[in-house]
């Protein structure tokens, strides 16, 4: 039996509400509860399969806890590794890299020096700041608050340098955020849960909190609902959050993301109404089945945004992800590359293989391969759609060294590799020629596609396709590009015609 467990604090609405859906779905050996937290042991495994954390970002104790249950397999929702890193400010830093439009924000140092410090600890800090052009870079009215927290606490908005100076005045030892105003005439709140599930709110922040969820609200234009859940996923994906909301104030047609670190966001009926706590209880409830699905014992089940899984690949998270994350599975399962490097701006990816003699092997193009071999290890030939603009695509290998060889693949320009999406549970040969059409036409591209884009497809050819579920697809997908055929397998003994049993 595996079990998924919910901690949480003063809320009741939701966490009652997820357990009760997800018990009435009747999965067979999975059961939800709340967590119970008694004697927690260095490296003790916890009873649970899946833990959805509500509350540790204000109980120190249980994030100490979370983190050793993650280290002992249990599928920790959000990362606890990852939310003790984070920040805000380090998010708007993140979402200028990625493409995601924020408002001009600079990090300033605590008004009150940090316990335990005296002014030689500052000696790297210039005294005073450049406060002018400070003010100029964000301009006035501006909003001041914490670099790190949430919750709408010690949150101003300024009008002039001199009321800057009396509200920093006041703010102790916090870490500030000096941030532009965006003049904002539409505002949306989105829930983005397993970095696949998008759900837009009209929302308005001026207003008391119980009111701020707009009902009814004036309609809105597809292109902008799209730009808007196209930033959302792509900031948790970039972040790892499996379960948050992003803010964006939408100024001049542009929508700026506000604030998007919040991974235990409000989810109570009262204050999110009634369409909105449906939405995410039933979509929450499906997320951690999902994960209790394809939980593997003992071992890390933790969801990593593509920042970290880029930084220990080896390339900076503006960079378009390396060819090698769309090479064949025959290709990537016998060279045994599951991950890309990416030095500088060349992309390719290296993994070690064990030789006895460190043999160079042999070089061909990409789009003619037909064998590059490392003592009786076969890359075998790629199944490639080369776009035009290509000039050089190879497989190599290179840098022997104490009997290690590392195969490399680079390629200059553009190449897309096709995989076979039929490997995906509830995808055959009719809708995969429909993905095909549509432009995707490997796990990477499917596992990124959003929901509403996929069914989009299945409704415009027609009733007959038109009944099909795509809800897994996407999942499956990453699961499949990643290589855990184990986990896939798992997932899709769950699963008739991609749907769940």
């Amino acid at each position: 039996m595996k079990k998924i467990g919910i901690l949480f604090g003063k809320e009741s609405s939701f966490p009652y509400a997820l357990i009760e859906r997800i018990n009435a779905k009747k999965i067979p050996n999975i059961v939800a509860e709340v967590v119970t937290v008694d004697k927690v042991a260095q490296g003790d495994p916890t009873e649970y399969a899946v833990i959805i954390d509500r509350i540790s970002q204000d109980v120190p104790f249980y994030r100490a806890y979370l983190k050793n249950a993650a280290i002992c397999g249990t599928a920790v929702i959000n990362n606890p590794f990852w939310w003790s890193a984070d920040e805000k400010f380090f998010n708007n830093a993140l979402a200028l890299k990625i493409g995601v439009p924020v408002p001009n924000t600079v990090v300033l140092p605590s008004k009150n020096r940090p316990d335990d410090t005296s002014e030689m600890s500052f000696r790297n800090l210039k005294h005073p700041l450049s406060w002018d052009a400070i003010f100029e870079y964000i301009g006035f009215p501006a909003y001041m608050k914490p670099h790190s927290g949430g919750g709408w606490k010690n949150v101003y908005k300024l009008h002039s340098k001199e009321e800057f100076f009396e509200k920093y005045a006041e703010t102790g030892q916090l870490v500030m955020m000096l941030q532009s105003e965006v003049q904002f005439d539409e505002y949306f709140r989105c829930y983005c849960l397993g970095g696949n599930r998008v759900h837009i709110m009209q929302y308005e922040p001026r207003n008391p909190h119980e009111a701020r969820y707009v009902r009814d609200g004036a309609p809105v234009s597809k292109e902008l609902l799209a730009k808007v859940e196209d930033y959302t996923l792509k900031l948790n994906r970039a972040l790892g959050y499996d379960f948050n909301t992003v803010e964006f104030g939408v100024q001049n047609g542009i929508p700026y993301a506000i604030d998007f670190c919040n991974p235990a966001p409000d989810a109570d009926l009262a204050s999110v109404g009634a369409d909105n706590f449906e939405w995410v209880v039933e979509n929450a409830a499906i997320m951690a089945i999902e994960r209790a699905k394809i939980h593997r014992e003992g071992q890390n089940n933790l969801t990593w945004g593509t920042f970290v899984k880029n930084g220990i690949a080896g390339y900076a998270p503006n960079i378009p992800t390396p060819v090698w994350s769309n090479v064949s599975r025959e290709v990537r399962e016998i060279a045994d590359v599951p991950k890309p490097i990416m030095p500088s701006l060349t992309p390719h990816i290296s993994r070690a293989m064990p030789t006895t003699n460190g043999n160079s092997g042999v070089t061909q193009t990409v789009n003619t391969i037909t064998t590059t071999t490392v003592e009786s290890k076969t890359v075998e030939k790629a199944l490639v759609q080369p776009k035009e603009g290509i000039t050089n695509a190879v497989i190599k290998t290179v840098e022997p060294k104490e009997s290690v060889v590392n195969i490399v693949v680079q390629a200059k320009g553009t190449v897309t590799l096709k995989d076979d999406l039929k490997k995906i549970e509830g995808i055959g040969p009719k809708i995969e020629e429909l993905l095909n059409t549509a432009g995707i036409i490997n796990f990477s591209q499917l596992s990124n596609t959003p929901q509403h884009r996929l069914q989009e497809i299945l409704d415009a050819a027609g009733n007959r396709f038109a009944m099909h579920d795509p809800t897994s697809w996407t999942l499956q997908a990453n699961l499949a590009n990643q290589g855990d055929w184990n986990a896939l397998k798992q997932l899709q003994s769950q699963l008739i015609g991609g749907k769940s049993k």
